[in-house]
């Protein structure tokens, strides 16, 4: 007979949990923490949007849509990658997601075969490692650490095997802020064509960049739309993390694929939040500049700090995160990130959790109100000084 273990999945027991959301739960109950820890706007989603989501609710407009999504959204949508040189034809290269969490795991489990190897550009975000193991295949990683927090066409192209079937990058990155520069984008696309090889791009900071960076997609290149999976959402530059809605674009005859397993899993997103999110795209554009320059002006303020307490840190280029190297502390992330919260009240993510070149490291998330994120640099400082003169 069974033990009620062996009734479980073994790949999924063999899942850890989410490192960031094992630092979310211990802010539960706990009111008096400042927490730099969960990577979610403090502002409340822009007005506009609210109120079109009223007024579909009122309305009624409270069924399924078409596993698709919303056309009105698609073609929204559509329009918006023109602006980053692309085209995607909202009848059948764009499909609405739950979220872009949703869009990682069905385009993974879409194109990846058992004994595939993927490469996995780190740090990384949590969920990109333990989604693609599910589906069975091998994960090897590129440690961006030595290489400022980007990925290299060289590592990349040293990491390629004949079992290579995908490269998962983000830029902006979460969780350093890093973005991937265009000369080196141009590299990476060529690998990918020659190997033919997909890209998993997750680009769903790339409305919020700093001074003078651009966002540039690794789709925009010639011959790119053939091999990239483009996923992005609504959750950080227009503050709508519990909507819940994302997109992806890609290829038609991969998201022919991709929305089987839509479909079997989700059905559809929330029709009034993609209401919402067509809104959005119309006319919240303003408001998403007045975020992206607070954060800008949070980042600034964070970074300077951080270089007075004389932790090295890469200016983020982009996101609203930093990755301070706590190395010369003397403690491991895990160690710095437990007792700073029991000892200061203040929540930050140790950088084990995300992969290679994480250790040593913790990200701060500076989608924080600027007289919490002073307080909490301060203690931050304060417990640095005191572990030196251990």
């Amino acid at each position: 007979m069974n033990t009620r273990e062996d009734r479980f999945s073994l790949s999924m027991v063999q899942t850890p949990p989410s490192g960031i959301r094992k630092f979310f739960e211990m802010l539960i109950g706990h009111d008096d923490v400042i927490s730099l820890s969960v990577g979610e706007p403090d502002f409340p989603t822009p007005w506009c949007i609210r109120e079109e989501a009223f007024y579909h609710l009122e309305k009624g407009h409270t069924s399924y849509t078409s596993n698709w999504g919303l056309l009105e959204l698609r073609e929204e949508i559509s329009k918006y990658m023109q602006t980053y040189g692309m085209y995607y034809n909202p009848q059948k290269e764009i499909l609405i997601t739950v979220g872009a969490s949703e869009g990682v795991d069905a385009s993974l489990r879409a194109i990846l075969n058992p004994g595939d190897e993927i490469i996995v550009c780190q740090p990384c975000y949590v969920n990109y490692v333990p989604l693609a193991r599910l589906c069975e295949v091998t994960v090897v990683p590129v440690d961006t650490s030595v290489n400022g927090f980007y990925p290299s066409a060289q590592q990349i192209e040293q990491a390629v095997t004949p079992k290579t079937k995908a490269i998962m990058i983000c830029s902006p990155n979460n969780p350093t802020g890093t973005m991937i520069p265009r000369e080196e984008l141009e590299k990476i696309a060529e690998i990918a064509k020659k190997h033919q090889i997909w890209v998993i791009s997750d680009e769903i900071y790339c409305e919020l960049v700093y001074d003078d960076a651009e966002h540039v997609s690794i789709g925009s290149f010639p011959g790119m739309k053939d091999y990239t999976i483009i996923l992005n959402g609504f959750s950080k530059a227009f503050a709508m993390t519990g909507w819940r809605i994302g997109f992806i674009a890609a290829p038609s005859d991969l998201l022919s694929q991709i929305v089987k397993l839509h479909g079997y899993n989700t059905i559809c997103a929330p029709i009034f939040s993609q209401y919402a999110a067509t809104e959005g795209l119309r006319n919240s554009w303003a408001e998403v500049e007045k975020m992206r320059v607070s954060y800008q002006q949070r980042r600034n303020l964070m970074h300077k700090a951080f270089c007075d307490m004389g932790l090295p840190v890469p200016e983020p280029s982009g996101a609203f995160y930093m990755f301070p190297d706590i190395s010369s502390t003397g403690l491991s992330s895990e160690e710095f990130a437990t007792r700073l919260f029991k000892e200061y009240n203040v929540a930050v993510v140790p950088g084990s959790v995300f992969g290679a070149g994480g250790e040593g490291h913790i990200r701060c998330c500076y989608a924080t109100a600027v007289d919490k994120i002073k307080i909490a640099l301060d203690k931050i400082s304060e417990f640095v000084q005191n572990c030196r003169k251990i």
